[in-house]
């Protein structure tokens, strides 16, 4: 019976060092992928004004900036809340004016768009179509590049335009607060897009309330003239963000400030640190309940070994010898059973990394298989974690094996 209890016991640690080794494991992949993704589909940095309508003359300073040490790239954007319509359906949506060739190099949104519409984003080409079109062939405004339509393009995030009914080739109205002033107060400016394409970044908020269009269009459209609101930097060390950031304020001059992708995501990634927490305690609970187990195998040892250590203390065992006995048996259930823990848990995590065999919805976690990131201190963290608790165990069972008196125990043998 203790045999079987002591394999129990190595069975229970092992299962509960495996668990949170694969449970660490999808949390460092979740909280890496959605990183990954973060970071690629935002710029890392931006920069704004602290007070005025914008940035103006910012072709200058936007060529200042782009040299600065440890900034890969600049775009600048202008951002504005509009009203985007189509039929009997509307819904709000923040719409940035780009220039293309700069967007893309700081932000991996519009890499998801839909075929033709980073090429209808760029200015209008001269001269027009080259040739009629023939009459046996069904066109759309979006077929017919710039001149074929007189609505300027734009491209909406994929749930926007679904939320809205459009399609590609649709004309989707803007409404703008930024309109003209007349005697009956602020009327708002309506105009006409054309949509050239959806992207589908896999994140809800920019995929159901952002819109992209030409840098020319926006400014426009919000009257804006020739400002910015914001440009935005991509650099070469994420870590170190906020000082690249801090030193890019600094290269502006006053009246400028900053932020960095840390802090516009810094609540979404406390949640997943502290999820990482809860996940670590709960299943460490089952290695709690295996320490119990070995808790129950030394007593059961002890009481069936009593009259052999009696005769052992006869015989001048020290107390603190019969102690160090049960506590190295205890010491080596727990290093089986988290040696067999750790292989099976890294082995799990790595062929579920692999071959991606447990799928998700990719319309609610962005993600299509579940992803697994095993890291080596984790290992250490819960190999040690897993070995004090059962040495915790055995303290009770080895103290009760040190205070047998030799006579009580032989005195009915």
């Amino acid at each position: 019976m203790v045999g079987v209890v002591t394999t129990i016991s190595i069975a229970g640690v092992a299962a509960g060092v495996a668990a949170l080794i694969i449970a660490l494991a999808i949390t460092n992949g979740m909280q890496r992928d959605l990183q990954d993704r973060l970071v690629d589909s935002t710029a890392h940095v931006q920069l704004m004004r602290v007070k005025g309508d914008g940035i103006q003359n910012w072709q200058p300073l936007l060529e200042r900036l782009r040299t600065l040490p440890h900034v890969t790239a600049a775009s600048p954007g202008l951002y504005e809340q509009v009203m985007v319509a189509y039929r009997a359906r509307d819904v709000g949506a923040l719409i940035e004016g780009i220039l293309p060739n700069d967007e893309k190099t700081v932000s991996t949104l519009l890499a998801t768009a839909t075929p033709g519409a980073m090429e209808a984003l760029q200015p209008p080409k001269q001269g027009g179509i080259a040739g009629p079109v023939p009459d046996n062939v069904e066109t759309k405004p979006a077929d017919l590049g710039e001149d074929a339509s007189s609505d300027p393009p734009i491209v909406l995030g994929k749930d926007l335009a679904d939320s809205i009914g459009a399609t590609v080739g649709d004309s989707v109205m803007l409404i703008s607060p930024q309109g003209d002033l007349t005697p009956m107060g602020v009327i708002p400016v309506f105009r006409h897009f054309r949509l050239a394409g959806t992207f589908h970044s896999g994140f809800y908020q920019y995929d159901a309330q952002m819109g992209f269009m030409r840098l020319a269009d926006a400014q426009r459209l919000f009257d804006e003239k020739d400002l910015l609101s914001v440009i935005s930097f991509k650099v070469d060390d994420l870590n170190h963000a906020p000082q690249i950031a801090s030193a890019i304020e600094q290269a502006a001059g006053a009246g400028y400030m900053t932020n960095n992708w840390m802090e516009q995501n810094r609540e979404l990634f406390r949640a997943l640190r502290l999820e990482q927490v809860v996940t670590f305690i709960v299943i460490a609970l089952i290695v709690i309940v295996a320490a119990l187990n070995i808790l129950i195998a030394l007593t059961m040892m002890v009481m069936e070994k009593t009259r052999d250590i009696a005769v052992l203390m006869s015989f001048g065992v020290e107390p603190g010898q019969v102690r160090r006995i049960f506590l190295m048996q205890g010491f080596l259930i727990s290093v089986v059973g988290t040696a067999l823990g750790l292989v099976l848990g890294y082995v799990a995590s790595w062929a579920g990394g692999y071959y991606h065999f447990i799928h998700l919805s990719a319309e609610v976690y962005s993600i299509d298989t579940l992803p697994f990131a095993p890291r080596v201190m984790d290992g250490v963290l819960v190999a040690a974690v897993s070995i004090g608790i059962s040495l915790l165990a055995t303290l009770y069972p080895s103290h009760a094996a040190a205070r047998i008196l030799p006579a009580e125990a032989l005195r009915y043998e």
